[in-house]
């Protein structure tokens, strides 16, 4: 992905049409929204940092992102943090084709999970329409008729400032009102029974709830790094038997606790590390995933879209990543297991602080590894105890440039004799479209917190 501030943006000469049902039009408004928080072009190619959930998506070779499967029922793509708050996103966006009247291709904004989100949706009736989504329940917040085509390009925009919704289309509003279904979350890109292309997102913030940039120069962490928890449980001593198994065709959402009795779930993606793959559960935030044992394939594994809890969740073969860590501030990993990952099993986009605890980990790159090349970037933390570590390159990486910063503690390392495993491995973050630099490991006291005696090696 290519990141750049708006002015330079392809111009656009479509014009809106007439028929406005429920806000007028009022073209030319001037947006309180200043500081830009993400771009994003695809102009390398590159759609990593998205999300998928649904559809067929690739950047093609103008640098168009698109999603060509009209048959998709729901197709999405997300970006961005659950916590951002009062913003504007913009983008292009091409319909190439409609199933039906009411199919659209459209952007969201304020996503606190793949079903609720505001939504401007250009519909295959003509119409262009901000909705409230819910799950199956879609409420119109209003509308224009504008005499919609595929093949056009359409900039599209929300504004999002506390319960005023605003939609725009090709810079004239085309509905406003208040509503409350959300006042937090991700942007999004959006197909429903159609396909279409999507080019020159842009994240426009008043201030409230965004996420930094990415600082230019080392930082020290700005408070003091989380301290390790106190002892709760010994880390399980082996895997466990699954109870049964469950093929799972699409996404499992889970809004609040989810209990799989230790039965096997598999069968999403194709186990490898394709960057584009739909998670095997979607935790809305504050759920929970407990008891759950997930096989191959597994797809991108867990997403978590806020603050979550993970259980006694089981890994028997890592595809992509075990877990990523999206949007919210706290998220807790207790007991449970992973192996077979080739580069890391915990993968932190998010801001905020990581527990993992009671778990063991075997045959990884990585246990855990804060995002050094994230579209946005955050001072992030992880805090490690009561770990079992077999066949494992590192324990944790971070980015010190960032302020991140790593705790160890009553850590195990089998069968490591010549303590080739690192532990707290440190990388100089980069903008997203660059590789980090690895740049040290070891404690320092300053980001990798732990002594000679938090590591015991048998």
């Amino acid at each position: 992905m290519q990141k750049r501030r708006l002015p330079g943006r392809r111009p656009l000469l479509l014009a809106v049409g007439a028929g406005v049902t429920t806000a007028a039009l009022v073209a030319g408004m001037t947006s309180a929204f200043a500081a830009t928080v993400f771009t994003d072009n695809f102009n390398d190619g590159d759609a990593s940092g998205w999300s998928k959930s649904g559809g067929t998506w690739a950047v093609d070779s103008a640098g168009v992102f698109n999603q060509s499967n009209a048959g998709s029922e729901l197709a999405r793509q997300f970006a961005g943090d659950t916590s951002w708050t009062n913003y504007s996103v913009q983008a292009r966006v091409r319909p190439a084709s409609f199933g039906s009247s009411s199919a659209l291709v459209g952007l969201a904004a304020r996503s606190t999970s793949s079903t609720k989100m505001y939504r401007l949706a250009l519909l295959g009736s003509g119409r262009a329409e901000l909705q409230a989504v819910n799950g199956s329940s879609i409420t119109a917040i209003g509308s224009a008729s504008l005499g919609i085509s595929t093949g056009t390009w359409y900039t599209l925009r929300i504004e999002a400032s506390g319960s005023t919704i605003r939609g725009f289309v090709n810079g004239t509003q085309i509905a406003s009102g208040s509503n409350s279904l959300s006042g937090a979350g991700r942007i999004g890109l959006v197909t429903a029974y159609a396909s279409g292309g999507f080019d020159d997102v842009a994240v426009d913030s008043s201030g409230g709830g965004t996420p930094t940039t990415p600082p230019a120069t080392t930082a020290p962490p700005t408070s003091a790094p989380p301290t390790t928890p106190g002892p709760t449980t010994a880390p399980p001593a082996g895997w466990p038997t699954p109870t049964g198994s469950q093929k799972v065709d699409a996404t499992i959402p889970v809004s609040g606790t989810f209990d799989g009795g230790l039965k096997r779930y598999y069968g999403i993606g194709d186990g490898g590390q394709s960057e584009s793959q739909d998670p095997m559960f979607e935790l809305a935030a504050g759920a929970t995933l407990r008891n759950v044992m997930i096989g191959a394939p597994a797809g991108d594994g867990v997403h978590c879209e806020g603050n979550c809890t993970l259980i006694n969740v089981w890994w028997e073969d890592v595809g992509e990543d075990a877990a990523t860590f999206r949007g919210g501030t706290t998220y807790t990993v207790d007991g449970g297991g992973a192996r077979s990952a080739s580069d890391k099993v915990f993968q932190h986009n998010g801001s905020g602080t990581v527990y993992i605890k009671n778990f063991r980990v075997e045959n990884a790159g990585k246990l855990y590894r804060a995002c050094g090349n994230c579209s946005t970037s955050y001072q992030r933390h992880v805090v490690i105890d009561n770990v079992v570590v077999r066949d494992t390159d590192a324990i944790a990486g971070i980015n010190t440039n960032w302020g991140d910063t790593a705790r160890f503690s009553r850590i195990t390392i089998i069968g490591d004799a010549d303590r080739e495993t690192s532990i707290c491995v440190k990388y100089k973050g980069v903008p997203k479209g660059s590789e980090p630099t690895k740049i040290g490991e070891g404690a320092d006291g300053v980001n990798c917190f732990y002594s000679p005696s938090d590591i015991t090696y048998q």
